[in-house]
């Protein structure tokens, strides 16, 4: 990060584009990531078209110097790197002034002028960046000089494993249910390796991969004979990239395909957008006009002139280049979003040396955006001295009006949700008579959102998402005003009172900005069950991917799901961790078990009636948790912070001493295994039992958090004690000695089978005695403990505290290599930090299919569900699934059913109505249920039948799961399962039950 830290970066030309790169893009990822500095050129004044993506510029501004309007707007976003504006009107005229500057970009400049500062920025060392966009079109390039030095090409931890043996050969074997992960060519060292020392931190190995489990490192004669334990890690070697100038990949391009469903596309847009700049050096520097026949005419013609020059033979699809004309001045705000996304991660990887660059171009296009159903014309897409007119260019004046008068639900507001409403504020999105958004976000703004919600300020600190980012949006474009409604409700069953069917039913479209998939289902299936299009999308780091969901067209969000999160053996995190992660999932895990477990029961217990009896009833863990009541509400109840200071001690001597102290009783250092190996070899370490020292910063951070952790279970205030008062509290302190025992069995083995657990406490003694010794809660009338919820952003309330000092405990037990505490937050929260590069790019992405959605497309094939990583980088695009479809063959012939979307619907008729409907169908209905009960059954006995056909469903469904149908609700679904009646099973969509409400 040094070369970051020494980077001065220019951004030329502050357009849409422009600003997403050097503003939105930039001064969220390069100014915070630490470069030296940021400078704007673009003396150009702004015009009213421009507002069509630069959300920084608003209709006062128009006439003034672009860049002179946005530099404070930019400033605004880093207080910590200086941004200026660089004077002049030309930069051609003293290119001496670049040598400033480690990296230049250039958005909105003309051919000659990229020429010209390219080949000086390549001939003196300074990397280039030029990108731009035309309507639906757009391109990147990149050129970094000679020798590019590339230290990590892909953004991933490295392979780390253990060593289950090394032959004479140099043929390494990992353990059997461990996959090595190599590829040929990787570089791999060693650590722990007994027998073979001499690779232990020896220079990087290269890497021949000879198996899943089993790969080379090349001859190790002289190394000596191999005898136990190790772990092999992969090194990221640098790698070497020469860039060509740009003159000579002007006329030789190498490309990077962005969609090989369009792999002839490249080829061609790049003669065109040549042709673009030769249009303009001859028409005044004006680009073809919006749907010009007569300019896309001589457009093409230069095209194919230059296609019938170039060294290669390129076809030319003239309806392609014909589009690139009519669109030459469209300004879009996603397709800036896209390449401002991309070309901001280009300069990232340029200053830094993380990741691969796009070498050298990569063009893009999204015409399938284009509407269907509305038509386009010259007359429609001139101009209309509007802030949209970069739009209505590409789509014209009735696309923007259907626009305008969308009803949209956004649920989310944080990374993906801001950057969504400020798209939608760019594109005019609900700013008609009948246009509306809601937005809804229960969380509050917290310091460390500012740095990747970028509608935030500080000042925000502490209110609503939803209500600071409509707020924003509203401040970017006045036509949102009104047109916002920001709500502070979690959308899920508790709140369908809210978000209930009349709300559902005034609806457009839902765009989720969600990061839990429980949340991202939930809203999935109320679509589904409304018929309403879902734009779902997310981010991981520097990948990323859309999904686009559309009624009765494709599958939705439920239809598939990904592989299940990878997870750490039991036995490994009690007993044998050989890895940082390791103990600090074990922290985790021994978080929730002190802070939050226990004091949940305590307060089921004390405001429960019955609550030990159904404890006791229950089996399995009973004695666990009537010890846990008698310890927190008996002997170990602090009285005072002192109390807790002891409690965490104990705590100490528990885990760190006394429970490795029985492992090793269990299991000593020389034991063998059946087989005569050594038991402690392999994944398996012996561990070091922990004396507690006061004087030892990690021994007393660990006594610090736990302290104030267990406080905060009592309400017990930390009177301000300091450090020296922890010490002088757990130094008077009289440890017992522990003494393992004989009765304790440990788990040796994940396919072993654990202890049992008994079913029943069959010791009414012990059982009697636990139960005695708790307080009456009739005696405790009021009292109450405070669970604690893990919340890894607040830096003061311990919890990240706690789980590092605890984990790096553990690793000092076990000998690994310890964690300092941001790593251990980025482990224990499962974060991966949100990259507003991606976050810009893939929302980009969500509003080019938004583009389709409102015009009702009903061609799957025009739809894109994206998957990119900017760190490869790699971009994949498919048509969505289709929904999966069953068909029955019915009374007039074959029935063809949705099975995702299609649905029968019926008024609250009788059960027997309800039959007879759908016999008259084809259909013999041998079940029916709704929710878990069950309603009807071809198998019940007749009496019951009987009783029940005459009842009104709604009746029916009330009476028999003795619930009430809410108010609120309009509808309930039923699920029927029918047979044919020669008796074949059909796979029948659900029954919409219509209630008279």
């Amino acid at each position: 990060m040094k070369r970051m830290g020494s980077s001065n970066v220019l951004i030329v030309g502050l357009r849409g584009l422009g600003v997403e790169i050097g503003t939105n893009i930039i001064a969220k990822n390069i100014a915070l990531a630490g470069v030296k500095s940021l400078t704007l050129f673009d003396p150009a004044p702004a015009a009213i078209s421009d507002l069509s993506s630069q959300f920084f510029l608003t209709p006062e501004d128009v006439g003034k110097p672009r860049a002179e309007v946005t530099a404070p707007r930019v400033a605004e976003l880093n207080a910590y790197t200086p941004v200026s504006v660089l004077p002049g009107q030309s930069l051609t005229e003293d290119l001496e002034k670049l040598k400033g500057f480690q990296i230049v970009v250039l958005t909105s400049t003309t051919l000659k002028d990229q020429k010209l500062i390219a080949e000086f920025c390549h001939e003196n060392g300074i990397y280039v960046v030029i990108a731009d966009t035309f309507g639906l079109f757009g391109y990147i390039f990149t050129d970094f000089g000679k020798n590019f030095t590339v230290g990590d090409a892909t953004g991933e931890n490295p392979l780390t494993g253990i060593v289950a043996g090394i032959n004479e050969e140099g043929l390494v074997s990992a353990l059997d249910d461990t996959r090595h992960g190599f590829e040929d060519g990787d570089y791999v060292t060693f650590t722990e390796v007994r027998g073979m020392e001499a690779l232990n931190n020896s220079e990087p190995r290269k890497v021949t991969v000879k198996g899943p489990f089993t790969f080379s490192i090349g001859d190790v004669s002289g190394l000596g004979t191999y005898q136990s334990g190790g772990r092999y890690t992969q090194v990221k070697m640098p790698k070497f990239i020469d860039f060509q100038p740009f003159s000579e990949q002007l006329k030789k391009p190498e490309l990077v395909i962005s969609d090989f469903a369009k792999f002839d596309r490249p080829a061609q847009i790049h003669l065109g957008v040549q042709a673009l700049h030769l249009f303009a050096e001859t028409h005044k520097n004006q680009l073809p006009r919006p749907h010009h026949e007569g300019d896309a005419k001589e457009v093409i013609a230069l095209v194919q002139k230059f296609a019938g020059e170039g060294e290669e033979k390129v076809e030319i699809d003239e309806k392609l280049i014909r589009e690139l004309s009519y669109q030459a001045r469209g300004d879009l705000s996603p397709m800036a979003a896209f390449f401002g996304g991309l070309a901001a991660q280009e300069v990232l990887k340029a200053v830094s040396g993380k990741f691969n660059p796009i070498v050298q171009w990569m063009y893009f296009d999204s015409l399938e955006s284009l509407p269907t159903t509305i038509k386009r014309s010259e007359e429609l897409c001139a101009p209309r001295n509007s802030r949209y007119d970069g739009q209505i260019a590409v789509f014209g004046q009735e696309f923007q009006d259907k626009l305008a008068n969308i009803n949209e639900f956004l649920v989310g507001a944080g990374a993906i949700g801001c950057e969504m409403l400020k798209n939608w504020a760019m594109i005019g999105l609900s700013t008609g008579p009948g246009g509306q958004i809601t937005v809804t976000d229960m969380d509050q703004i917290e310091k460390s959102n500012l740095n990747r919600q970028f509608l935030f300020r500080t000042t925000d600190v502490g209110k609503l998402k939803s209500d600071c980012a409509a707020a924003a949006v509203q401040a970017m474009n006045p036509d949102l005003k009104g047109k916002i409604t920001a709500l502070k409700e979690r959308v899920g069953a508790d709140s369908e009172h809210i978000f209930n069917e009349d709300f559902w039913a005034k609806l457009d479209g839902v765009t989720n900005a969600l990061d839990n998939v429980d949340a991202r289902t939930y809203v999935d299936r109320r679509c589904v069950f409304f018929r309403k299009p879902l734009l779902e999308s997310g981010t991981l780091g520097t990948k990323g991917n859309t999904q686009v969901i559309i009624p009765r067209l494709t599958e939705s969000y439920s239809s598939s799901h990904d592989p299940p999160e990878k997870s750490f053996p039991m036995c490994t995190l009690r007993s044998f961790p050989n890895q940082i992660q390791h103990t600090i999932a074990w922290a985790r895990d021994i978080f929730e078990s002190l802070f939050a477990g226990p004091p949940e029961v305590v307060n089921q217990y004390l405001t429960q009636p019955g609550y030990i009896e159904r404890t006791l009833k229950q089996g399995g863990s009973e004695k666990q948790t009537l010890e846990n009541l008698r310890d927190f509400l008996v002997t170990e109840k602090p009285l005072s912070f002192d109390d807790c200071i002891v409690w965490a001690r104990h705590q100490f001597e528990k885990y760190y001493n006394n429970a490795i102290q029985q492992l090793l009783f269990n299991f000593p250092r020389d034991s063998v295994t059946a087989s005569g190996a050594p038991f402690w070899s392999g994944p398996k370490r012996a561990p070091t039992p922990l004396k507690f020292d006061s004087k030892n910063d990690t021994h007393l951070a660990y006594i610090i958090a736990a302290a104030n952790l267990h406080a905060f279970n009592y309400n017990i205030k930390n009177p301000g004690v300091d450090k020296d008062h922890y010490r002088k509290v757990t130094d008077d302190m009289i440890i017992p000695e522990f003494t393992p025992s004989s009765g304790v069995k440990i788990q040796a083995d994940d396919n072993e089978e654990p202890e049992a657990q008994p079913t029943s406490f069959d010791d009414n003694e012990e059982i009697n005695k636990l139960v005695s010794s708790l307080p009456d809660p009739k005696t405790l009338a009021g009292f109450k403990l405070e669970p604690v919820e893990f919340e890894k952003d607040d830096d003061t309330n311990h919890h990240i505290d706690f789980i590092t000092a605890a984990s790096n405990l553990r690793a000092e037990n076990y000998e690994i290599e310890p964690a300092d505490r941001h790593n251990t937050k980025f482990i224990a929260g499962k974060i991966i930090p949100a990259i507003a590069t991606t976050t810009a790019l893939v929302t980009g992405l969500v509003i080019l299919e938004l583009y389709k959605v409102i015009d009702n497309n009903q061609d799957i094939e025009r739809y894109k569900n994206g998957f990119i990583n900017l760190a490869l980088p790699f971009f994949g695009f498919s048509e969505p699934i289709a929904s999966p479809k069953t068909k029955y063959n019915g009374p007039n012939g074959e029935v063809v059913l949705d099975k995702l979307w299609d649905r029968f619907e019926i008024e609250d008729v009788t059960l027997q109505e309800f039959l007879d409907h759908f016999k008259k169908q084809g259909l013999e209905i041998v079940m029916v249920s709704s929710g878990v009960s069950l309603l009807y059954a071809s198998f019940y006995p007749p009496a019951k039948v009987k009783d029940r056909l005459p009842m009104k469903m709604s009746k029916l469904i009330a009476e028999i799961s003795r619930k009430p149908i809410p108010d609120h609700q309009k509808s309930v679904i039923i699920e029927i399962h029918p047979e044919t009646p020669d008796g074949e099973e059909v796979e029948a969509p659900y029954v919409m039950l219509k209630l008279d409400k």
